[in-house]
C-alpha cells in the first residue's frame, strides 16, 4: 500500500472526507520528504516523453479530487484507458470525440461565466469552501491530441481557446484544469498558455528545450532540465510553482488495482453525498 492509498484509508476509518480543498498528496522529494500540492485556484501542466509517468500523477490528482464529494470530475481521455478506470465516478467523460470535448469545454465555460456573474452580485471575488455549488476538476491526458490531431484545423483552435480561456479565468470560481501531454513542444503548449498553470511538472523529456517548455524559458540553462532524469526512473520529474524554482520529485504510482478499488469507493462516496444532500433540502 502506497502512501496515497494509505492516507484514504485512514480518512474512510475515521469517517471524514477528502476535500480538494486539501493539498493533494503527490509524491516524495529527494529526500524522501512528502510532497503535497494545493491545488484549489489553481492549475497543473504536466509533459514529458512516452513512459515518463505522465497519466500516473495525472490519475493521482483524479484519484483525491474523485474521493472529494465537493469536487465535480470532467475527464477527457483520447485514449480512453489512461483515465477510463475512474469513469463511472465522473460527470463527465470523454473520449477521442472532438465535437463532445469541445461542447463538454463550452459547458464548462457557461458554468464558469454563470459562477462570475454570482459572484458579482454578492460582490465576491472567488467561491468559498462552504458554497453550495461544488468545484469542478477538468483533467486532460493527452491535450495535444484535442489540439493538434483530432478533428478539423478550426475545431482544434477552438478546442485550444477553450482551454485557454478556463485555465486563464476558472480559477475563482473553483474549475480546476490538470492537463497532460507526452509532446511537450511550443506548437502544442505556447509560452502564453504554459505561463497560465500555477504548477508545472517535467518528467522525462529528451532535450532540454523541452523540458523548459513545461518548467520556462531558462530552468535547463540553471541546471534544472529534466532531461537529467534516469529514463528507468518512471515518475521523477520537476516540479515548479508560480514564482518558485523547479524541485525534484517521484510522483506517487497507482497500480491498476488501487485505481479501480479508489474508483469503485468514489461511486459509493459519491452516491451516499448526493443522498445526504437530498435529506438536507
Amino acid at each position: 500500500m502506497n502512501l496515497f492509498t494509505a492516507r484514504v484509508s485512514d480518512e474512510g476509518s475515521s469517517g471524514r472526507t477528502l476535500s480538494i480543498f486539501d493539498p493533494i498528496f503527490l509524491g516524495i522529494d529527494e529526500f524522501g520528504q512528502p510532497v503535497h500540492l494545493p491545488m484549489i485556484f489553481r492549475n497543473i501542466l504536466i509533459g514529458g516523453e512516452p513512459g515518463a509517468g505522465k497519466s500516473s500523477l495525472l490519475n493521482t490528482i483524479v484519484g483525491h479530487a474523485a474521493l472529494s464529494p465537493d469536487v465535480r470530475l470532467c475527464l477527457l481521455d483520447g485514449k480512453q484507458v489512461e483515465l477510463g478506470l475512474w469513469r463511472d465516478a465522473a460527470d463527465v467523460f470523454v473520449g477521442p470525440d472532438i465535437d463532445l470535448a469541445i461542447r463538454t469545454l463550452q459547458r464548462l465555460q457557461t458554468v464558469m461565466d454563470n459562477r462570475y456573474g454570482y459572484l458579482l452580485s454578492h460582490r465576491r471575488r472567488k467561491i468559498g469552501r462552504d458554497d453550495q455549488f461544488g468545484q469542478i476538476l477538468a483533467a486532460i491526458d493527452e491535450i495535444a491530441l484535442f489540439s493538434a490531431t483530432l478533428g478539423t484545423k478550426e475545431q482544434r483552435e477552438l478546442f485550444s481557446a477553450l482551454v485557454r480561456d478556463i485555465v486563464s479565468r476558472g480559477r475563482a470560481v473553483g474549475i480546476i484544469v490538470a492537463a497532460a501531454t507526452q509532446r511537450p513542444s511550443s506548437d502544442i503548449i505556447p509560452t502564453s498558455l504554459r505561463d497560465l498553470f500555477a504548477w508545472r511538472f517535467a518528467g522525462r523529456c529528451t532535450t532540454d528545450v523541452s523540458s523548459d517548455i513545461v518548467l520556462g524559458h531558462g530552468w535547463a540553462a540553471r541546471g534544472y532540465s529534466s532531461n537529467t532524469v534516469d529514463p528507468s526512473n518512471q515518475g521523477a520529474g520537476f516540479l515548479i510553482a508560480e514564482g518558485g524554482i523547479p524541485q525534484l520529485v517521484k510522483a506517487a504510482y497507482l497500480t491498476d488495482t488501487d485505481i479501480i478499488r479508489l474508483a469503485d469507493y468514489a461511486v459509493l462516496l459519491r452516491q451516499r453525498h448526493k443522498e445526504r444532500l437530498k435529506e438536507a433540502s
